[in-house]
């Protein structure tokens, strides 16, 4: 690996700190590269203006002007990661997560580290891990409202007022329940350990292909989680509202919901790459990160 783009979280402090260290890889890699390729570094053009040398902002939808990217290095937390999504998809690279933010749950290394994980990825020292993401298409009769891919969830959820949600959950056009909730989580594997989890779903291994949608404070107390594989198309029809309500994808990309909307969600062809360079496990990682069964 030896071509890397960089995306950082804009409201890192000190992000001149991020361009010193990179500077720093490319000096240190002088004095050993033998192959006569030097460390490359690329920025998305929506950085543009939080980026500096080394560095170089491109277009990534101009492929010919770009070389292949070898690996995406992500300076933030998981919401940065999430942010990051689409890059990745641009440019089919795997994901290094370097974590600057509190949890870190997607993250793989942090700054004190990214040398030695610079130096393990050139030298090839890693393994390459897919995660499923989820699409989903919100339609107002025939009419596309909104429409995008979550590697962590797709919410529905009511505005600042009192008031319930009715949604009607249909899973191939069977029908399953109704929910008078306050919300509905439908989430990727990957986002079991995110909102869903404190909406009281399960947490599912990473390298499952399934979905989770976990309704949020539902007035019927047997209205419970349900766990869906990845080839059902759930349906989320919206039948009464008392108050405004929205959908938010990945935590942004937010689209007011009306009475009869339809949300359509099922898994996408795609998939997000991520590196992995440690033998912590999952397992590890709930019990250190989310402090599993203590």
């Amino acid at each position: 690996m030896r071509n890397f783009a960089v995306y950082i979280n804009p409201g890192f402090a000190d992000k001149a700190s991020i361009f010193r260290l990179l500077y720093s890889l490319i000096e240190e890699d002088k004095s050993q590269n033998t192959t006569g390729k030097a460390l490359l570094f690329y920025g998305e053009y929506s950085q543009k203006d939080i980026l500096q040398e080394p560095v170089k902002v491109v277009d990534f939808y101009q492929k010919s002007k770009v070389p292949p990217i070898d690996c995406i290095l992500v300076f933030g937390g998981d919401g940065t990661i999430l942010r990051a999504k689409d890059l990745a998809l641009k440019t089919g690279a795997p994901i290094l997560g370097i974590n600057l933010g509190y949890l870190g749950f997607l993250s793989e290394s942090t700054l004190p580290e990214i040398s030695a994980s610079i130096r393990d990825l050139v030298a090839g020292k890693y393994k390459i891990l897919s995660r499923m993401l989820i699409t989903c298409m919100l339609k107002r009769g025939d009419k596309v409202i909104q429409q995008g891919q979550a590697l962590n969830d797709v919410v529905v959820y009511k505005g600042e007022n009192p008031g319930l949600i009715n949604t009607r959950i249909f899973a191939k056009g069977r029908y399953v329940f109704d929910a008078r909730c306050d919300g509905v989580v439908v989430c990727t594997p990957t986002g079991s350990t995110a909102y869903s989890l404190s909406a009281g779903g399960p947490i599912l291994a990473p390298q499952m292909k399934a979905m989770v949608l976990s309704p949020l404070n539902p007035h019927i107390l047997t209205i419970r989680p349900m766990v869906f594989p990845s080839d059902e198309k759930l349906c989320l029809k919206i039948y009464k509202l008392s108050q405004s309500a929205w959908l938010q994808i990945d935590g942004s990309n937010v689209c007011p919901v009306q009475e009869q909307d339809e949300l359509h969600i099922t898994a996408s062809p795609g998939e997000v790459r991520f590196i992995k360079l440690s033998k912590r496990t999952f397992y590890r990682i709930l019990r250190n990160k989310m402090h599993l069964g203590k």
